[in-house]
């Protein structure tokens, strides 16, 4: 949805730019994003055996959210799924996409 002027000799206010981040503010971001996980792992959200964990998928980069039994170490849940990083790890098996 876009914003259009009804009088023609105003101007509609450009967009600003966002302020780049700087590295205490991605440290900060990241410390409260650890705090956020440590306190729905405390919570049991997810179940009295299960924890909540962010990680680095190795081949693509991307950021993986898994939710992961304690004890079995087993994937309970993950997004995104494993086989669209395997399909985003060799984009040449897709036809060059993703």
């Amino acid at each position: 949805m876009g914003v259009v002027s009804l009088n023609p000799s105003v101007q509609a206010p450009s967009a600003a730019a966002p302020a780049p981040v700087t590295p205490a503010d991605k440290a900060a971001e990241n410390r409260e994003v650890v705090q956020a996980i440590k306190a729905l792992n405390g919570s049991e959200m997810f179940g009295h055996d299960n924890e909540l964990i962010f990680q680095r998928d190795r081949l693509t980069q991307r950021m993986v959210i898994r939710v992961v039994n304690r004890k079995t170490k087993e994937v309970i849940s993950q997004i995104p799924p494993e086989y669209l990083l395997r399909l985003a790890a060799d984009p040449r098996q897709n036809g060059g996409s993703l």
